[in-house]
């Protein structure tokens, strides 16, 4: 964790002002790997102790606090603009950013999907799938100019995705993923790299308030994203496209090869084949 392998590089994190949270985790990482960090949420009361405890890592010109809605597509590509301007490039994009409905504001407990309120609905796809669609596309044009870039996605495991009662949590994540895959393909061989990060499981951030410090201990810990995310944000990443990586399977103990067999897989569902019966002619 104290390489200097992202010296000269700017990084854009979306949902990182939490200091609970894994988008913390990985702004903190990425600075000490020698990157700027722009920090992008929503809660402004976050901002100002997270940017001054994120100064004290990589110093006070190396870090920004945006504050922005990832739902709200003209305030991301001001934010984009910000990162450009006052960090003086960006190479790097962390979408970062969930929320689910308790998180939203909405109490819907255990409910069926049929009782999950619309605005409920509206707001967790909105975040967790919207919101990655905007900012990718609000850095990709600045990244494919460069020929060079790196979109990392936070989704979830795949049990979560299709789980009982994961409406719309899980499903809005399954579509970043497909997302993800989808933009690896269209990225391949342009220096553009578009993959996935996930914890590997429940994990001890703001969506698990309320418990106790003693269940919370038990849980994954956020600082587990910080090794992945860093080689996914390096050049030593080059190549790498399309994948996702379960970050708690990530031993940097291990050489790279045994590493990568460890902890990742193809992004989305690649080995279902392909499904569609097209008509012949």
């Amino acid at each position: 964790m104290d390489s200097r392998d992202l010296q000269g590089r700017v990084a854009l994190v979306t949902g990182a002002a939490s200091p609970a949270g894994t988008g913390f985790a990985m702004a903190s990482a990425l600075l000490r790997a020698g990157a700027r960090v722009a920090v992008l949420d929503l809660k402004a009361e976050w901002m100002d102790e997270s940017v001054g405890r994120l100064r004290e890592i990589g110093g006070a010109d190396a870090v920004l606090g945006v504050v922005a809605d990832v739902t709200d597509p003209e305030a991301v590509q001001r934010a984009v603009a910000q990162t450009i301007k006052e960090l003086g490039g960006l190479h790097v994009l962390v979408n970062n950013a969930g929320t689910n409905p308790r998180a939203a504001g909405f109490d819907v407990g255990s409910r069926h999907f049929w009782d999950v309120p619309v605005e409920a609905f509206d707001r967790v796809v909105a975040v967790n799938f919207a919101g990655p669609f905007y900012t990718s596309r609000a850095v990709i044009e600045h990244m494919r100019e460069q020929d060079w870039g790196r979109i990392i996605g936070v989704t979830t495991s795949v049990d979560t995705m299709f789980g009982r009662r994961r409406v719309p949590y899980g499903p809005s994540k399954a579509g970043h993923e497909a997302l993800i895959a989808s933009m690896a393909e269209e990225l391949e061989g342009s220096g553009v790299t578009a993959n996935v990060l996930v914890p590997g499981g429940p994990t001890n951030t703001n969506f698990f308030a309320g418990k106790s410090e003693e269940k919370r201990a038990r849980l994954i810990q956020p600082e587990v994203m910080q090794a992945p995310a860093v080689w996914l944000a390096s050049d030593a990443s080059s190549g790498f496209n399309g994948r996702r990586i379960i970050a708690c399977r990530w031993d940097p103990g291990l050489p790279l090869e045994a590493r990568l067999a460890a902890a990742s897989a193809p992004a989305a569902w690649p080995q279902l084949g392909r499904q569609a019966v097209l008509p012949e002619g």
